[in-house]
């Protein structure tokens, strides 16, 4: 976990890997919740049987499953002080290059692309990727953009 002790000390951080973070297991009754949660209940998602002989040999959660733990895994590989809170302002881009096989664990690695200002605190762009322990190809890479704003106990 790298701790930021400021807006400026992230500032001069940009061009930083940060992490890997720990793994993550992702099991069939969190994609099936996800599934109901997104009306999304395609059978590569929550049949194991049909998808056992389906393309990918397995159930596998859905892109916007992965997409959704990115604030959780970024959060296990840093952390900024002396804000009052931040926010997710949007992504630039997103690809899941290779699916994510029910069972598998997941991490995430991000570098720190852009800090700049914006009013009352900065714009963070980040570049996230999601790997899987079963190797290959990330199952996500995004860029994330998130705003940080205040003072803590302002």
């Amino acid at each position: 976990m790298r701790v930021f002790t400021s807006v400026d000390e992230l500032t001069t951080a940009v061009g930083e890997t940060l992490g890997p973070g720990p793994w993550q297991r992702i099991e069939q009754d969190r994609v099936n919740l996800f599934a109901d949660a997104t009306d999304d209940h395609q059978w590569i998602h929550i049949d194991p049987v049909r998808a056992a002989a389906g393309p990918f040999g397995a159930t596998i959660a859905h892109g916007y499953l992965t997409l959704s733990l990115l604030p959780a895994l970024a959060g296990q590989l840093y952390r900024v002080e002396g804000v009052a809170m931040g926010v997710n302002y949007g992504l630039n881009r997103v690809r899941f290059p290779a699916p994510l096989r029910v069972g598998a664990a997941v991490r995430a690695t991000a570098v720190i692309a852009e800090v700049s200002p914006v009013s009352g605190g900065v714009q963070m762009v980040t570049a996230v990727t999601v790997e899987s322990d079963g190797g290959g190809k990330p199952v996500c890479v995004a860029e994330t953009v998130s705003r940080l704003y205040g003072k803590a106990g302002g």
